[in-house]
């Protein structure tokens, strides 16, 4: 009886405890659960196109004057590229990496728009890590309107957290350029940052007790917490949440057609990339760089901030810099640059999706995927030469 007693004394503490911990944390372990479920490779394309619906999120409201893009008929695409002595054609490369939507726009008319997987032009496509290129944008309206003094700050300097450690010191332009020397690797530490976040620690705080590995601009390192950084910068030196601030300073200012939503982590927005956006809207916001920040006369972003995002003259800015795969592309202010002269530029995010931009030939490409082979050999080098092969056949 007494073991009987102390077996029952024991599953009810262990009961109570559960209980506890669900009335502490249950809606975070359902929100962790449905994420899990989510991005299981046979519900990529459904979550990647309903991720308001599944996570929490912000609405962001569009303008009520929407740009439009003149409309043709769909062209012909190029019949395919060639890569490393392959060629890969158009429709198996498409087929290939789970595309899910396809838009391309020359001179503000779209030439060729096509959605797989059940989408259309009002579906509202996960952002991913392009969503740190709209971080960029907001941070450079932040500094042109004088809420951040300068790139040149300390970090320290807008978030508390970080004073009195060693990552106070470190220049808000380095965490731009991922090359702020913090002792984080997304590979291993990103699904505990995830976890501790969600569980109600502060990502700031997260991110202060990883400390430093080497001094800001001596190494490119792709890490998402420097985005993180960047929007809560912006968030304590503007005194509102991203989404609102994207809205007023952003969203309505460049045309928009449809709201976009900002996925929330623990009650505020994930600056490291939790937009969805329609398939239009990326194009109009990739359009906002290609002319030079300006839309309808207004300049909404400074020519010299579109100008020095781009840049990649530094050497861990390079493509290729630190002989590292990860840095086959060239990177700026939160945007890739691929290698060449015409100054061509691109956001990317896991699982495939691209916003592309080639200036000289006023080309826009917007690609969305679910495809969960992204990591494969050259996957993003493939990628540049299957839209420039695009671009060259619309000349």
């Amino acid at each position: 009886m007494k073991k009987i007693h102390k077996f029952g004394m024991t599953a009810a503490c262990t009961a109570i405890a559960a209980g506890a911990l669900w009335l502490c944390f249950g809606e975070k372990i359902k929100i962790l659960h449905t994420s899990l479920r989510s991005f299981k490779d046979e519900n990529l394309a459904y979550t990647f196109q309903h991720t308001p619906e599944i996570q929490p999120t912000k609405k962001i409201s569009r303008g009520n004057d929407p740009f439009q893009f003149l409309k043709e008929e769909n062209v012909s695409l190029a019949d395919g590229f060639r890569f490393k002595g392959g060629f890969y054609p158009t429709e198996g490369f498409l087929e290939d990496t789970k595309t899910s939507a396809l838009l391309v726009v020359k001179d503000d008319v779209i030439k060729y728009e096509k959605y797989f997987y059940g989408g259309d032009p009002q579906t509202l496509f996960s952002s991913n890590s392009m969503g740190k290129s709209f971080v960029s944008a907001l941070m450079g309206i932040a500094v042109a309107e004088g809420a951040v003094e300068s790139i040149e700050d300390p970090i320290g300097m807008y978030v508390p957290e970080f004073a009195g450690t060693d990552l106070e010191s470190i220049p808000i332009r380095a965490c731009l350029q991922m090359a702020s020397g913090i002792d984080f690797n997304e590979d291993t530490d990103m699904s505990r940052f995830s976890m501790r976040t969600l569980m109600g620690t502060p990502s700031m705080k997260v991110i202060a007790d990883h400390g430093v590995q080497e001094e800001p601009y001596t190494h490119r390192r792709y890490q998402s917490i420097n985005t993180e950084i960047l929007g809560q910068i912006i968030k304590n030196a503007t005194g509102r949440s991203l989404a609102e601030y994207m809205e007023e300073k952003l969203w309505k200012r460049i045309g928009a057609e449809q709201d976009a939503y900002w996925t929330l982590s623990n009650g505020t927005e994930l600056a490291m990339g939790g937009l969805s956006v329609s398939l239009r809207d990326y194009a109009r916001f990739a359009r906002l760089y290609l002319n030079g920040g300006s839309f309808h006369g207004e300049q909404i972003l400074t020519k010299e901030w579109v100008r020095d995002s781009m840049d990649v003259s530094a050497a861990y800015s390079r493509p290729g810099a630190n002989q590292d795969v990860y840095n086959a592309i060239g990177y700026g202010y939160q945007w890739w640059v691929p290698e060449g002269d015409r100054g061509e530029f691109m956001a990317i995010g896991v699982y495939g999706q691209w916003m592309y931009a080639d200036p000289s030939r006023q080309i826009i490409i917007v690609k969305t995927s679910a495809d969960p082979d992204f990591m494969s050999q050259d996957y993003e080098l493939k990628h540049v030469d299957f839209f420039r092969a695009i671009a060259g056949g619309l000349l």
